[in-house]
């Protein structure tokens, strides 16, 4: 445990290294949100039935959810690069834990995350959107978050890991961008025909992004919609556990071969 813990943060230092090495990517990436933010928020905001500052603040978890579930395409990415580019190669030569070289990318990932998620709170505080829960509901709805985003990275950083190519790993990335699309994040799902609307449930941005809703007290859990949406809380973590359970040891497994 030790050896996991002392290489995993030698990883972890090495990829923060990288964010600051790129600051560009860091500002694209924090900055893309932020507008899709604006964008929704008083483009999509003037067509919806609920007036403008309600749907903003329906709209700001949301948007912090589907800012989480970018870690599959970021962790593709960059376990895509590292693979194909030998990086993984030399450090399958060093004596250090097989674990820790994708704990560490998953766990500097985290770190950056959590720091991107100011502008973004601020912003959408700027747009009218508040915290009506208390201040243990606020902090539980940030601790899933980050426990989704966790998770999220071990999907993209599994992906990355198995991808022909850093092109392909690229491709198949930017086109998570239509999960938050098929779910709850930016409209509500009760207007949708039968079978969409059970897509979109069982989407587990879905059940994230109630879960954070209703702990920021913005909106009220549907009591008709599918079991993790109805049982947000339970639903998200019960989502967030089984994508790392999953995920993180086949992950692991698939540097450990090669």
């Amino acid at each position: 445990m030790s050896a996991i813990v002392h290489d995993g943060a030698a990883v972890l230092g090495r990829h923060l290294q990288r964010v600051k090495q790129a600051p560009a990517i860091v500002v694209m990436t924090q900055t893309m949100p932020i507008v899709f933010l604006l964008f929704f928020g008083y483009v999509f905001g003037s067509a919806m039935a609920m007036p403008g500052e309600e749907y903003r603040a329906f709209l700001v978890p949301g948007m912090l959810v589907a800012t989480a579930g970018n870690g599959i395409m970021n962790g593709m990415f960059a376990a895509a690069q590292d693979s194909h580019r030998g990086v993984m190669d030399r450090f399958r030569t060093m004596p250090m834990s097989r674990t820790a070289v994708p704990l560490g990318q998953a766990a500097a990932d985290l770190v950056t995350s959590a720091v991107g998620m100011v502008p973004l709170l601020l912003v959408g505080l700027a747009m009218g959107w508040r915290i009506e829960g208390s201040a243990w509901e606020a902090a539980g709805a940030f601790g899933l978050l980050l426990l989704f985003r966790f998770a999220t990275t071990w999907v993209g950083i599994l992906l990355g890991l198995a991808s022909q190519s850093e092109e392909a790993a690229g491709q198949l990335g930017s086109a998570t961008f239509m999960l938050p699309l098929l779910s709850n994040a930016y409209l509500p799902t009760d207007g949708l025909p039968g079978w969409l609307r059970t897509v979109a449930e069982w989407n587990p941005i879905s059940a994230v992004t109630t879960a954070v809703r209703d702990l920021f007290g913005n909106a009220p859990v549907p009591a008709d919609a599918a079991w993790p949406v109805a049982h947000p809380v339970a639903g998200a973590l019960a989502w967030s556990l089984l994508l790392i359970a999953v995920c993180a040891p086949l992950a692991v497994r698939r540097y450990s071969k090669g």
